[in-house]
């Protein structure tokens, strides 16, 4: 029986609404004066968000706004309003389907805060770069004033912030474990992920006058529900709720299972919680394979997987590693199952993760008659975040690396969705006639990561099936597609086409999988490097990488021959930027003094350096809240245990190991290297790390005293690298951002 998920409606299927005949905007209107112009009345749907507004498809607003708009609904934006009263919430009238709540491409708290929850000088995505026009926790202040504004309105909440909150989580900056944002917020419907499939039918259904309330069947929606609230008879709660459960008569499935029943593992007949097993006598029949497959599938979409409570996961780092990993297992759209969490006497209730699109749905979403610029009501205002982005083209979404510092899994999911050559071909062409400034140059084509692009399962029903965190991890997985022959192409063919003189390569690289492909390395380094290639290795030392999910440095070392290689061979001297982490869980003082002594004997300097903020939902996350270890099944006695770096003084010591060359840092390295017992690495000597004399006027860091002790660390830095001066060729600087990739994070 073929097991692969249903195919959903497509998203350019749906009639279209009747206002349809209104057009598109040049831009979606943000004033009544701009709604008269085109002439409406009302907005169907108004979005709310923390960023400025740039008619651009890498920007949320834009992307959901001209896809609702392509479908027929009026469309209004509010950006950035402000949020001390609920003036600025009414200023486009009420909407006649529903506010969309967003605080924008990022984490509001992660926007405005650094690793050390000191408000940031400046936001990307502002204009001019102003601080302090959003909110802390926009998403909800921002519904609280929808809801204040015309009492009885329908409010969605989605994009980043929701979506990495959607559970009882982890907050870093109150140091607590948080309430989903859905009670706080007194959203109607939460939309996580990649919100399309969601939003389009959600719209549809309310203007045929469906009750939102009633809206409960949607995949990457989450609601609140009565307190054991179930869809039908037909469904089954298993409940997850303790970690060591009690053994019994029967077999209790398991919700750590890391693949689906019917592929090798126990069947699921029996679930615990509110429905218990039952023998019930039946003539004998025989069974083939096929029915046995479908019936345990048609089991495991109609059960809930009950998390244990906020009121247990917010007092109980160990319930709250087990709630993460269960959460995590149930991140496959081909398998996972709803999820239940009871916050009081009400729960939150989360449908499984969306369909990701079809690569035909993709292009439409891309080829929507954006503007491309931002609005022009910020006049000659420079944004940061435009800027960065706007001779980029985005290729695909999703990652299958499933690094526990990353939260792209928990947001756009493992499934990688790739546009088709076509549709980036006219991306790039469009770009080159209708961007102001364009110079011939594109940034960057790629996403999460370069080199994932059409890179997939060999077979549906294997991915269908499979519960793994990660494709690449331990190894890469031997069903994993890693023909890089379509990126190959792209890249000629944009590279070729008129007014385009260089295209360079902006993301950050996943090398383990470059090295399956030495032709795309080659055609990489000859044509698409502009001087530098990030790449992110994250550590040297086996400890933090195990914890991480990352490759050794053997993958690194062959990547690096087969770049010096190409390189060579092209006539170029070119370097890899190496990113690298410090103080993640699992990661000793000497793995930092491991790492530098890598670093200074590679000729390594880095030069921006960024702390880790330890992101709602990730894994990581969760390893330096629980100082347990969710990659493996939790218990209350025994099981592995991971220390965290949670002292300012221990976070500055492992900072200062990646920046071992900084004058700066040599004090407390001096003293924290004779603490280790290595006072043999202080000196002027080529094999010693730092020398034992300081320069007049250099500042120092800290008090004499004890060095932080070797834990394992909290804060994980990304970091710029520099390498020495006599290996810089004159002008030269790396494409793209400096985060690895195609966010606008900065250093601390």
């Amino acid at each position: 029986m073929d097991t692969t998920l249903a195919k959903p409606r497509p998203i350019f299927a749906y009639r279209k609404f009747w206002a349809h005949r209104f057009g598109p905007a040049p831009f979606l209107p943000m004033s009544r004066a701009e709604m008269e112009a085109l002439g409406w009345d009302s907005c169907d749907v108004i979005l709310v968000t923390g960023d400025a507004y740039i008619d651009h498809p890498s920007f949320g607003m834009a992307l959901i706004g001209r896809l609702l708009e392509v479908q027929g609904f009026r469309v209004g934006i509010i950006s950035q309003p402000d949020w001390n009263s609920a003036a600025d919430f009414r200023k486009l009238g009420k909407p006649n389907l529903f506010f969309g709540v967003t605080a924008g491409n990022m984490d509001s708290m992660v926007n405005r805060y650094t690793s050390d929850r000191k408000p940031r000088s400046d936001d990307a995505y502002t204009p001019n770069a102003e601080a302090n026009r959003r909110p802390d926790r926009a998403v909800t202040v921002y519904a609280q004033r929808c809801r204040e504004a015309f009492p009885g309105s329908n409010v969605v909440i989605g994009s980043i912030e929701a979506s990495l909150r959607r559970i009882a989580h982890y907050d870093y900056w109150s140091d607590k474990v948080r309430r989903s944002v859905l009670p706080d917020s007194k959203a109607d419907l939460l939309l996580f992920g990649n919100a399309e499939r969601a939003i389009v039918e959600l719209a549809h259904r309310l203007a045929r006058g469906e009750p939102i309330a009633q809206i409960r069947d949607l995949r990457g929606t989450a609601f609140m529900a009565p307190r054991g609230w179930l869809p039908g008879d037909d469904w089954a709660e298993m409940d997850s709720t303790e970690v060591d459960t009690p053994g019994a008569l029967v077999k209790h499935a398991d919700p750590y299972a890391m693949t689906t029943p019917g592929f090798g593992q126990n069947s699921e007949s029996t679930v615990t919680g509110s429905c218990s097993a039952a023998t019930v006598e039946a003539p004998i029949r025989i069974v083939s394979r096929s029915e046995r497959l479908a019936a345990r599938r048609e089991r495991r979409a109609h059960t809930v997987v009950r998390l244990p409570a906020y009121e247990q996961v917010k007092d109980d780092p160990v319930l709250y590693a087990h709630a993460s990993r269960t959460f995590h297992l149930e991140s496959n759209p081909g398998n996972a199952r709803a999820l239940v969490q009871a916050h009081g006497e009400r729960d939150v209730w989360l449908n499984p993760p969306p369909v990701p699109l079809e690569t035909e749905e993709l292009d439409g979403v891309y080829e929507l008659p954006y503007a491309r610029r931002p609005h022009p009501s910020y006049g000659e205002s420079k944004i940061p975040a435009w800027e960065m982005i706007r001779f980029s083209v985005n290729i695909m979404r999703g990652c299958f690396g499933g690094c526990t510092f990353c939260s792209i899994t928990e947001h756009e999911g493992r499934i990688i969705q790739s546009r088709s050559e076509d549709s980036v071909i006219r991306e790039i062409e469009e770009m080159r006639d209708k961007t102001p400034g364009f110079t011939g140059i594109v940034s960057d084509l790629g996403g999460p990561t370069a080199n994932m692009y059409h890179l997939k399962c060999k077979d549906e029903k294997i991915e269908s099936a499979c519960r793994r965190l990660s494709c690449v991890y331990p190894d890469i997985c031997e069903n994993l597609g890693t023909d890089h022959s379509k990126l190959i192409s792209l890249y000629r063919k944009a590279r070729t086409l008129k007014g385009v003189k260089k295209v360079l390569i902006g993301s950050g690289l996943r090398y383990d999988l470059a090295v399956r492909s030495p032709e795309y390395i080659k055609e990489l380094v000859t044509h698409h490097v502009g001087g530098y290639l990030k790449i992110a290795p994250e550590h040297t030392e086996q400890g933090p990488l195990s914890k991480m999910m990352k490759p050794g440095m053997g993958a690194y070392d062959r990547f690096k021959q087969l770049f010096d290689r190409f390189s060579r061979e092209a006539g170029k001297e070119q370097y890899l930027i190496p990113y690298f982490i410090a103080a993640h869980p699992g990661t000793e003082d000497e793995d930092m003094l491991n790492l530098a002594l890598w670093l200074k004997k590679n000729n390594f300097r880095l030069d921006q350096v960024q702390t880790f903020l330890p992101t709602p939902m990730a894994l990581a996350t969760t390893m330096y809240h629980s100082e347990r270890n969710p990659l493996k099944k939790l218990h209350r006695e025994g099981g592995e245990i991971i220390g965290t770096v949670r002292n300012a003084r221990q976070r500055k010591l492992h900072k200062a190991f990646l920046r071992y060359h900084d004058p700066a840092n040599w004090p407390l390295l001096r003293e924290a290297l004779k603490e280790m017992g290595r006072a043999d690495l202080i000196g002027n000597g080529k094999k010693q790390l730092i020398p034992a004399w300081q320069p007049a006027g250099t500042a120092t860091h800290g008090q004499p005293g004890n060095p932080a002790r070797s834990t394992t660390g909290k804060s994980f830095v990304k970091t710029s690298v520099r390498t020495p001066e006599r290996h810089v060729p004159s002008g030269k600087r790396s494409g793209g951002s400096p985060s690895g990739g195609r966010g606008t994070r900065r250093p601390s």
